[in-house]
């Protein structure tokens, strides 16, 4: 099987880096990837769950955006929804009627929303949250989750951050996750001056095993923060709308008072969405937090025609079999070829890890064997499966896992 090069890609970047800082910035910056002449860095085209980089090299790709591509690229029809509105009108001096029928379509498709409050990226809504929190109670605390990533937003970043200032951090509480005591600790300490517990449904973190929640742990940490006079947040920008329609808190049974939302709202179209409890409403609506393209039209009408074709596919459950069925083979594989490969967090969402080594050399050299054969993987980041990828890309792509556990284990040192 043939393997990838990126003259391109690398001749692209050796120009980035002189104009733009890192050359490749954030999440999708060269730093994660090792080793990294193993990656490409720029993209040519996309369609469907592929990706065609600069080089003209062909990917089944598993990291969809980072989580937006959930219908696969260029869908047609929420590209056309897309399109239609843009041709009448996108950015406005005044809000488009989309924003209404796309509040009113949330409302009536999630359970815990009462009204829905738009913005552009997942952080402009976590960091929404908390400034609904802390105005609704008139505290200053926030609970979060160690390891736990909520956006760039100051309060968010950890110490020792380039840019980030002590005070920045004195609100934030951290404590680890699945631990009701820790936070019954937290809360006899720091209850009068608590607005509110910030988590992800399940915990995703970057470079480690994700933990799905404890039997009963959302139930009892929604007990506690109510009875301390506290609100409960849902940080849904990643899992939101692949674990379930109604939010994920409907999968796993208990009720926030607040969700954030973006990533797959809108299959790629720049949108975040906040939604929370009748209560709220007002102080809502007391908190000023805008942007100059947060109401722009075509992202709702893209977001519009993305629910509801995940509501006619039964996407979330779609992706979970497809997840399945990925996850189950490579794990065979991997036994296969003398490797014990770790299945963890939700099957549409998976992270996978072989544990024979005792970190994440392995993995690493196998994700990367794995992408210059076709199939783009991470070592570092929960992988993801759209409505868009088949059986067939399922097979192909176990080919490609098979012939890169041969690479793995005739490289010198890599065996377990």
């Amino acid at each position: 099987m043939k393997t990838y090069t990126y003259e391109n890609s690398t001749a692209l970047f050796k120009r980035a880096v002189k104009v733009i800082p890192c050359g490749v910035y954030g999440h999708f910056s060269p730093a994660p990837y090792v080793p990294v002449d193993a990656y490409p860095f720029f993209s040519d085209r996309a369609r469907g769950a592929r990706f065609w980089d600069v080089d003209g090299n062909e990917f089944i790709d598993y990291m969809c955006a980072y989580g937006p591509m959930v219908l696969g690229y260029k869908h047609p029809e929420v590209d056309a929804a897309f399109l239609k509105q843009h041709v009448e009108s996108d950015a406005n001096s005044v809000a488009s009627p989309r924003m209404v029928e796309l509040a009113e379509l949330l409302v009536d498709m999630i359970p815990t929303a009462d009204w829905a409050f738009f913005a552009r990226n997942g952080a402009d809504v976590t960091n929404m949250a908390v400034m609904v929190a802390r105005s609704a109670t008139g505290r200053k605390k926030i609970i979060a989750i160690k390891g736990g990533y909520h956006g760039t937003t100051p309060w968010m970043q950890a110490p020792g951050h380039h840019g980030i200032l002590e005070e920045d951090l004195q609100h934030v509480i951290r404590i680890p996750w699945n631990d009701i005591k820790a936070l019954e600790t937290v809360i006899a300490e720091h209850g009068p001056d608590i607005a509110g517990f910030i988590a992800t449904p399940y915990h995703h973190p970057v470079f480690a095993d994700n933990e799905l929640p404890a039997d009963g742990y959302w139930q009892k940490v929604v007990e506690l923060l109510h009875k301390n006079g506290s609100l409960v947040i849902v940080d849904d920008v990643r899992t939101g709308f692949r674990l379930h329609l109604g939010g994920s808190c409907e999968r796993y049974g208990f009720k926030p008072d607040l969700i954030a939302f973006s990533k797959a709202i809108a299959n790629g179209y720049a949108l975040s969405a906040l939604v929370g409890v009748e209560s709220l409403r007002v102080d809502a609506a007391k908190v000023f937090h805008t942007g100059s393209f947060w109401f722009c039209a075509g992202s709702f009408a893209a977001a519009m025609a993305c629910l509801k074709e995940l509501q006619r596919l039964d996407g979330a459950n779609l992706m979970q079999a497809l997840g399945k069925r990925l996850t189950e083979g490579i794990v065979s594989l991997a036994a296969n070829h003398g490797y014990t490969m770790k299945v963890s967090g939700e099957l549409s969402m998976p992270y996978m890890r072989i544990t024979d080594d005792g970190n994440v050399m392995l993995q690493q050299a196998w994700c990367s064997e794995c992408t210059k054969r076709g199939a783009f993987f991470t070592s570092h980041h929960n992988w993801f499966l759209s409505t868009a990828h088949t059986e067939e890309d399922i097979k192909h792509t176990l080919d490609i896992c098979d012939e890169a556990f041969k690479a793995l284990k005739n490289s010198d040192g890599a065996q377990p």
